[in-house]
């Protein structure tokens, strides 16, 4: 056991090395996922639009802070499933980035159930385009996931359904910002509840797609 963990390790350093002539993965990667950016950004203005009254939610707490939420959360998924394709690289950057979303949902959980009356949290949380959100976030992620998952493969990931699950919630993350310009749930606990099952989704689904096409 002792011998295969050592030959793991020297396996692991190898790659590492092998990793550095191989410069063009970081802006193929870099390009990948903008293209899946792009995608789900055209995708959204073709099919689905902003919401009617955007003028007036651009001047609400609510509207704004979903967007504090999704961005970080697309940023510092995708830059963690670049990282775990790259062996050696350092991480807490990429978790750090990562971390920025729950927390922050979690204060406005907190804010919105201090400021509303308790009777009004469930309609709150419910809302009126759960089914919607549930829809659209899957298919304006799967772009984003495609280009995340074909990058990645040009990578050397050693736990491939773990990093096509985190490209998952990167792809979900992205979608997810497009689709915040459309729903008119803006609470908090509309976010926290339904957000994060469209993520589990999508995850999953990257997870299946991470351990059939990222093997190496």
């Amino acid at each position: 056991m002792l011998e295969a963990d050592v030959k793991t390790d020297e396996l692991i350093e190898l790659l590492a090395q092998d990793a550095t002539p191989h410069w063009p993965f970081r802006p193929l990667f870099v390009m990948m996922a903008m293209g899946g950016v792009l995608i789900a950004g055209l995708t959204f203005v073709s099919f689905i639009g902003v919401r009617s009254d955007v003028d007036q939610a651009l001047k609400t707490v609510r509207f704004l802070f979903k967007f504090a939420i999704t961005v970080p959360l697309a940023t510092g998924a995708t830059s963690m499933a670049w990282a775990m394709s790259c062996p050696g690289t350092r991480r807490s950057r990429a978790l750090t980035i990562l971390a920025l979303a729950p927390v922050l949902l979690a204060v406005a959980v907190a804010l919105e159930l201090g400021a509303r009356p308790p009777q009004t949290w469930e309609a709150s949380m419910i809302g009126h385009n759960a089914r919607f959100c549930l829809t659209l976030i899957p298919l304006l992620s799967l772009g984003p996931l495609a280009c995340l998952i074909a990058a990645l493969r040009h990578g050397a990931p050693t736990r491939p359904g773990l990093t096509g699950a985190v490209a998952g919630l990167g792809a979900a993350a992205i979608a997810a910002t497009f689709y915040a310009a459309n729903c008119d749930d803006d609470s908090p606990l509309f976010v926290a509840l339904w957000y994060p099952i469209a993520f589990a989704m999508v995850s999953a689904a990257g997870y299946g797609l991470g351990r059939r096409f990222l093997k190496w």
